[in-house]
């Protein structure tokens, strides 16, 4: 039995989730504020195996929740829900540190599925035992449990980067996104090709928040994040991903 918190203040949705998601086998608890599951996760430590998360609380809202979470090394998964559906929002849930997000009014089907799907990832990770590593040229990345790149090996499973002596928890998005760029490796990929296939995002978006993340796995990666030799930009188009840079 997996237990769930919802983080909800319309206590008509956070009653219609817990009949629904307890009637799937799950133990549900409920709270209407950020700061309390902020309490509750980081403070007492209570084991829940999955957060679902509003983002317009009284408070903290989602964002501000979700992002403390991260920045405490605290990994729990993370669907938010929102009633602002703009690809913006959905991006800036993601770079919060969401896994999955689901705009208001939702399907409770699809609902349903993204948790199923999200507590499936997080058995896969505490269930991941040591994986071999792999090159581009051996597998396609979406087949990899892991890809190793002059020194450093990316964990899919894990969602973790080792690099420089140490290991980097990344989110599911960072994750995802650094995939695409690696099975595509050695050609330029749009901005726009990115919010497409990452994200599924197909109007006009604000391209910046791409730029936010690959910012974020320079810092990861790159030996000088202010001159990259793996994550390159190329201009006017978006970037290019480079295993092996001649030195």
């Amino acid at each position: 039995m997996s237990r769930i918190l919802v983080v909800e203040d319309e206590s008509h949705i956070a009653e219609g989730l817990r009949f629904n998601l307890e009637a799937e086998g799950h133990h549900v608890e409920l709270t209407a504020e950020g700061e309390e599951a902020l309490k509750r996760i980081l403070q007492k430590r209570e084991p829940f195996d999955l957060l679902v998360l509003d983002v317009m609380l009284p408070g903290k809202d989602g964002f501000a929740v979700a992002r403390e979470l991260r920045r405490a090394h605290q990994y729990i998964p993370l669907l938010m829900l929102t009633a602002r559906g703009r690809p913006e929002d959905v991006l800036k849930g993601f770079e919060a540190g969401a896994d999955d997000y689901l705009p208001k009014p939702f399907n409770l089907d699809i609902l349903l599925a993204r948790i199923a799907s999200l507590l499936r990832r997080k058995q896969w990770m505490q269930t991941a035992g040591t994986t071999a590593s792999n090159t581009a040229a051996e597998s396609p990345a979406t087949e990899l449990e892991s890809f190793s790149f002059d020194g450093k090996i990316v964990d899919f499973q894990k969602l973790q980067l080792r690099a420089r002596e140490q290991t980097f928890q990344l989110t599911l998005m960072e994750v995802e996104l650094l995939r695409y760029l690696i099975r595509n490796s050695g050609r330029p990929v749009s901005r726009k090709e990115i919010l497409e296939q990452v994200w599924d995002l197909h109007e006009d978006t604000d391209t910046r928040a791409i730029d936010n993340f690959i910012v974020r796995l320079r810092r990861y990666i790159e030996k000088e994040p202010s001159r990259p030799v793996h994550l390159l930009t190329v201009r006017g188009l978006g970037y290019q991903f480079v295993p092996e840079p001649k030195h």
